[in-house]
């Protein structure tokens, strides 16, 4: 019996999904509850999928709402919408993030002390949803460092030198140990609120630590955290710890087909010509279908191929003057044909380059100008 809650929350999208399926086959003896945060404004391929997982799983994944919009009679989304006075969420206030997923997540989980398993792959650089609660602590399954960025932040610090040195000292012996200790020693020299700076030097060790073995790393912090407050603090084993997988985006492909649940639609490509060019575009992520943080060769491909959900964002856009999903052009300016054209040769070129420069995922690269994305409804 474990001491703790493990869960697992569905976004409707492939990595996500990808994940629920190799924990079920990797790690059967986790008693894992699965939940979805529901906006009522995903796409019909997110619900589709997320039957297929249930079937799959042989078990439930719990829909959450919030108990003020599931009282409203309206779809979470429209509730908020309005309580929010008409103003479109964005990267600056992201209403929708906290009100529809964070916060039914949290009330969902309690306060019980929880492993929440996030789908970050192995050649993604980025660190996902880290609650500010204490009781929940995140887990990355397809990394080579399974640890969440606070967790690694302490367990490196040059405070602690000394105690994860001991931790290293109940794992490995010799001169295996003696290698690890000339690391461990290595001074960080942090600089104040210089982030980037932080976490590169950081990122650094960590990776000098882990290649001289994932395993005996992942058993080192284990030992680090029993005095912590982090849940897995309260457990006597992980079965985790032994885990030296990365799992990388076709990874996860291979995963989705072979377990029989299948890769969502609207994943697949769509080709269209321009100028004697061919280019395709397809959906890189789940989430709402107007969410702001899509690519605008998402929105055409919206546009195109869900006209009506197209007219439908147009219409949350003419509640409020001044408010857009895009934040330097409206729906319309978008769809205009000589800015279409441009957005489809932008889209073109920027593939070109990525092909040659050896990645086929364009589709995972946003440009610099838009943001990654939110990590609470794209995992």
């Amino acid at each position: 019996m474990s001491n703790i809650k493990h869960v697992l929350g569905i976004s409707g999208g492939k990595d996500s999904a990808a994940l629920a399926i190799y924990m079920r086959e990797k790690y059967p003896q986790l008693d894992i509850l699965y939940y979805y945060c529901d906006t009522g404004k995903e796409l019909d391929e997110t619900y589709q999928l997320i039957e297929s997982l249930k079937s799959y799983l042989g078990r439930d994944i719990v829909t959450l709402q919030s108990e003020e919009a599931k009282n409203s009679g309206e779809d979470p989304f429209d509730f908020y919408f309005k309580a929010y006075r008409g103003y479109l969420p964005s990267s600056a206030a992201r209403w929708c993030t906290k009100k529809m997923k964070l916060e039914p997540f949290e009330k969902f989980v309690g306060t019980d002390p929880v492993a929440s398993y996030v789908g970050i792959r192995g050649d993604e650089d980025r660190e996902g949803y880290i609650s500010t609660k204490k009781s929940i602590q995140s887990i990355f399954p397809f990394r080579k460092n399974i640890w969440s960025e606070d967790v690694i932040s302490l367990v490196l610090s040059d405070a602690n030198r000394s105690v994860l040195a001991n931790c290293f000292s109940d794992v490995i012996k010799g001169k295996k140990l003696d290698k690890v200790n000339i690391r461990i020693e290595e001074p960080l020299l942090l600089k104040d609120r210089n982030y980037d700076y932080n976490r590169k030097r950081t990122q650094e060790k960590l990776g000098k630590l882990l290649d001289l073995g994932v395993v005996e790393f992942n058993h080192a912090v284990f030992n680090f955290l029993k005095n912590t407050e982090y849940p897995l603090a309260k457990e006597t084993d992980f079965p985790l710890l032994n885990n030296e997988e990365v799992l990388v985006r076709k990874d996860i492909f291979d995963l989705l087909e072979k377990s029989g649940v299948g890769v969502p639609a609207y994943y697949n490509k769509v080709e269209f010509e321009l100028d004697g060019q061919k280019g395709d575009y397809a959906r890189s992520r789940s989430g709402c279908y107007f969410c702001f943080f899509q690519q605008k060769i998402e929105w055409i491909w919206l546009y195109e191929q869900h006209p009506d959900l197209f007219k439908k964002a147009i219409k949350y856009e003419n509640e409020k003057e001044g408010f857009t999903w895009n934040q330097d052009e409206t729906l319309m300016d978008l769809i205009k044909p000589e800015r279409m054209h441009q957005i489809k040769n932008d889209h073109i070129q920027r593939k070109e380059k990525a092909n040659s420069n050896g990645s086929t995922y364009l589709l995972d690269i946003l440009d610099s100008t838009e943001n990654t994305g939110c990590a609470a409804c794209f995992v």
